[in-house]
């Protein structure tokens, strides 16, 4: 309880993203839950659903990150925060009034995604702005294990919101939670400089754009940590946009009992973010990466595995030992990512980074939806769960299997 907790910038800045991600996490359970319980979507409408909320980092995400290495941060997020609690708020209206539709539904997804596409950007640059470096292993350990508390509490809180009031009433509560977010940036007194005037007018957004992808592309640490993380969203977006339509329809469990289990899960999030720097001290943060993902991601093979009744601990099993290796790694990676790339990069490689890995989830999303309409839900699952198990070796390829560490 140390640390950056007496810090206030920082304590302001992990309470609002925290409170943030447990209403954006209940969201992932009552949107899907609105479009099938309230809309009787089909599965591959659901796909789409889920497509439309990582599709603007496919579209935006190179140009995000050179407007956010050239923009005041703080100002940005607090827009972004805005329109998101907008957004939100206009489904229970529309639903109020009678008038609303899958294509309302998708439209909200897809323009929240782009309002946290731009935030999570200005978010991982603005980070190293309010703690020092030597704090930033620390300072993600914190963020990631209140990400995976929202993973445990936010599935669960849509779940029983959209069980008591209905699945439209209940993303009133993420709409709220982006007011606090906002409040708690408002704040903060933390100085976030941008580079010179004078360095911008010398180059376009599109050699900026270049440079960021030229540098992700030809750093040997960072290439493959960007195609694995791409190749894994892939999967596990497969597998999540019908993860929902095969509980419900082929399990048969209510919304309740869903977004319960899905939460118990996260429980493994929270025990990765708090074991990673202990375990990358003894073994290195090369190899911690490395046993993290090849250890955890075959579990993924449990999740179509679940049947009704005792059947359903092998989807707890999966998905908790999946999330415990993911947060692991997120922990790592994102420490290293921070401290590793020059600092007046930091914006372009960020999204240069997430341009692959999250522009392959609307794809994927897709993917399983289409996989689900075709196949059915189940063997859609099996498919993306086979992928996610195999994605690992991607890693084996780089430099980072010879070391112990990764470099700073």
């Amino acid at each position: 309880m140390g640390g950056l907790w007496w810090q206030r910038d920082f304590r302001l800045l992990w309470v609002g993203e925290t409170v943030s991600q447990f209403g954006s996490v209940a969201t992932t359970v009552a949107i899907p839950l609105v479009a099938v319980t309230v809309l009787d979507a089909s599965a591959f409408a659901v796909g789409l659903l889920s497509a439309a909320v990582w599709l603007p980092w496919l579209l935006f995400g190179l140009p995000a990150g050179a407007w956010v290495d050239r923009l005041p941060r703080k100002p940005l997020m607090l827009w972004c925060d805005a329109i998101s609690f907008v957004l939100l708020v206009s489904v229970p209206v529309a639903a109020w009034f009678d008038v609303l539709t899958i294509e309302h539904l998708i439209s909200v997804a897809f323009f929240a995604g782009v309002s946290a596409l731009f935030f999570s950007t200005a978010y991982q640059v603005f980070l190293p702005a309010v703690v020092a470096d030597k704090d930033l292993s620390e300072a993600n350990a914190k963020v990631q294990g209140s990400e995976s508390a929202a993973q445990i509490g936010g599935p669960g809180l849509g779940g029983l919101l959209a069980q008591a009031f209905g699945a439209v009433t209940s993303l009133l509560a993420d709409a709220v939670t982006f007011l606090v977010s906002a409040l708690c940036l408002a704040r903060m007194k933390v100085h976030d400089p941008l580079p010179e005037k004078a360095e911008h007018e010398k180059t376009s957004i599109i050699t900026d754009i270049r440079e960021g992808l030229r540098y992700t592309v030809t750093d040997p640490y960072l290439r493959p940590l960007v195609i694995y993380s791409g190749t894994s969203n892939l999967a596990d977006t497969a597998l999540q946009a019908v993860l929902i339509v095969f509980l419900v329809r082929e399990i048969g469990l209510d919304a309740a009992t869903v977004g319960g289990l899905i939460a118990f899960t996260g429980v493994g999030g929270i025990v990765g973010a708090m074991v990673a720097s202990r375990i990358a001290a003894r073994l290195g943060t090369a190899r911690t990466v490395l046993i993290a993902e090849i250890f955890s991601m075959p579990f993924a093979l449990l999740i179509p595995m679940t049947t009704p009744g005792p059947g359903l601990v092998l989807f707890v099993i999966g998905v908790l030992v999946v999330n415990t290796g993911i947060a692991v790694s997120d922990v790592i990676v994102g420490t290293f990512r921070q401290s590793y790339t020059p600092r007046h990069l930091l914006g372009r490689i960020t999204a240069s980074d997430r341009w692959v890995s999250y522009g392959t989830m609307p794809i994927g999303a897709v993917l399983g939806g289409t996989l689900a309409g075709v196949l059915g839900a189940q063997n859609a699952i099996w498919i993306a769960a086979a992928m996610q198990a195999m994605g690992p070796l991607i890693l084996l390829t780089g430099p980072m299997r010879k070391q112990r560490d990764l470099p700073t």
